[in-house]
């Protein structure tokens, strides 16, 4: 059988790392992107430049495999930012609108690049990367729970367009993993005295649960389990503690899940 060319955007560490390093391995032809594509020879699988927020960027990407390749099976939008827990009104809306043009846009432009590929094909799949926090909001993570949402409805939205076409899209959905993103946390650019030290404290916790959170190898294998599939689903949990949080959602009563996340932050 012919290898599947899959390109997965944010590849550079991560779980885009983990991801595009484990399907190399399963004998996939993998073409990862970073918006610096530096030291491309270090990795084990195809490292190209890519900014999502840019709608050219997206395109030559996209032509590049397609040139390269002749196709793309599968495209991964994986991505993404989130900023350090803060009140909502703590970040402009020019930094509202960076979260939603990376973290949704992004994957957007890409999806729509993609598509005429894959529908020439007759056959296609696209991932793209969720967040549990994206069916579970939590308080001081709006802008990144609402960017997430909002991924949600346009992936179960198009992949019921597509479906006709012999392309399924599907949503990979993990809690905290133990990435560098807790790292590379932007801070809010509007700060709001009044949730100084709400904000530390959520800061502290988030970084703890980071750092004892699934490594990204666990959402890799999700990812290869959902490509290798002959049944795709609409959405994917990736962990134990994403599966807890989607059926503490799905099975308790609203007014006492409401009071578990008031208590847990104590907020």
């Amino acid at each position: 059988m012919t290898s599947k060319v899959v390109l997965i955007t944010g590849a550079s560490s991560g779980i885009g790392l983990a991801t595009a390093d484990l399907l190399h391995e399963a004998g996939f032809i993998v073409y990862g992107t970073s918006r610096q594509a530096k030291n491309s020879s270090n990795y084990k699988f195809h490292l190209i430049e890519l900014d999502v927020n840019q709608d050219d960027s997206a395109t030559q990407a996209i032509e590049k495999v397609i040139a390269n390749e002749g196709r793309i099976d599968v495209l991964i939008n994986n991505a993404g930012f989130a900023i350090s827990p803060a009140g909502a009104e703590e970040s402009s809306m020019q930094q509202a609108q960076a979260i939603f043009d990376t973290n949704f846009f992004g994957a957007v432009r890409m999806t729509r690049a993609v598509i005429p590929h894959m529908r020439q094909k007759n056959s296609g799949l696209i991932l793209n990367i969720s967040s549990i926090l994206g069916l579970v909001p939590m308080p001081f993570g709006a802008l990144y729970s609402a960017s997430k949402h909002a991924l949600e409805g346009y992936s179960e939205s198009l992949d019921h367009e597509l479906r006709s076409q012999g392309i399924r899209v599907s949503l990979i959905e993990p809690a905290y993993t133990n990435t560098s993103l807790g790292l590379n946390l932007l801070e809010a650019d509007n700060k709001v005295s009044f949730y100084d030290q709400m904000r530390k404290k959520l800061h502290r916790q988030m970084i703890s649960s980071i750092n004892k959170s699934d490594d990204p190898s666990v959402v890799a294998h999700t990812i290869l389990n959902v490509i290798e599939s002959q049944n795709i689903l609409p959405r994917y949990t990736s962990g134990k503690a994403a599966k807890h949080l989607k059926n503490l959602r799905k099975f308790t009563p609203v007014k006492i899940f409401d009071k578990l996340i008031q208590r847990s932050l104590k907020v």
